[in-house]
């Protein structure tokens, strides 16, 4: 899977315990910037940037606020203003699975976008979360991405993450919930001593929202509380 620092996926083990280095600032980060997409770190010390109401900046929540929620202080932060490209995914119809917050769910015609990663640490992360949000030009394009979330998550049940490369792992995946305009799933890296990331996507008007929260432990009530949030800023 990719990091949360790049396209809200999951991250990557290193060999010994349950301690987790993430691609976001390794090699999703430069997978993203490869591709041009724009990427960029806020301080540390400034966890709440200026932002304008109504804009999708204004539906994620604050550092404060999602450090409260996980339960760990998460001072580390990278901002995407693009979806990340595809991942490289095993068998490739878990594209979707694999990478939920890449252009893969967030095809062209999104009017902003918005991806803010965070953990707690820079080196070895025990708890990361991410919010994304995307806007589009009218409620039945955004229901339509939706969609495609929904529909790739159903599909795919376990994969491979960059098959070919050093930084392979097989993770699987479990549809918790599903209604038109929420979507629950949980994806845990095998053999990832307890590693999983817990998510949850709200479809709100014109709005495609994700929430997640990755750590060896039980992280489905953070991501909810965070997606609950974002829904109702995103209104």
């Amino acid at each position: 899977m990719s990091s949360p620092m790049s396209s809200g996926s999951e991250a990557k083990a290193p060999g010994r315990s349950g301690r987790w280095r993430l691609i976001g600032a390794g090699a999703a980060l430069l997978v993203a910037v490869a591709a041009g997409v724009a990427w960029w770190l806020w301080p540390a010390n400034d966890a709440s940037p200026r932002v304008v109401a109504g804009t999708v900046q204004a539906v994620v929540l604050p550092a404060d606020e999602v450090s409260k929620a996980v339960g760990s202080t998460l001072n580390e932060q990278t901002r995407a203003s693009e979806p990340a490209p595809p991942l490289p995914a095993d068998p490739p119809g878990c594209s979707v699975a694999v990478g939920p917050a890449t252009t893969v769910v967030y095809q062209g015609g999104w009017t902003a976008f918005v991806s803010v990663a965070q953990q707690d640490s820079a080196a070895s992360a025990d708890h990361t979360a991410t919010q994304t949000v995307g806007r589009y030009a009218t409620a039945d394009l955004a229901s339509e991405v939706f969609g495609t979330l929904a529909d790739g998550l159903k599909a795919c049940t376990a994969a491979v993450r960059d098959a070919s490369g050093a930084n392979a792992s097989r993770w699987t995946y479990r549809v918790d919930s599903a209604t038109d305009t929420a979507l629950t799933w949980t994806a845990t890296q095998d053999h990832g001593d307890g590693w999983a990331c817990y998510r949850e996507a709200r479809l709100a008007g014109s709005t495609v929202l994700q929430s997640a929260v990755c750590q060896a432990g039980d992280g489905r009530p953070a991501a909810r509380a965070l997606a609950d949030r974002m829904a109702e800023r995103a209104k």
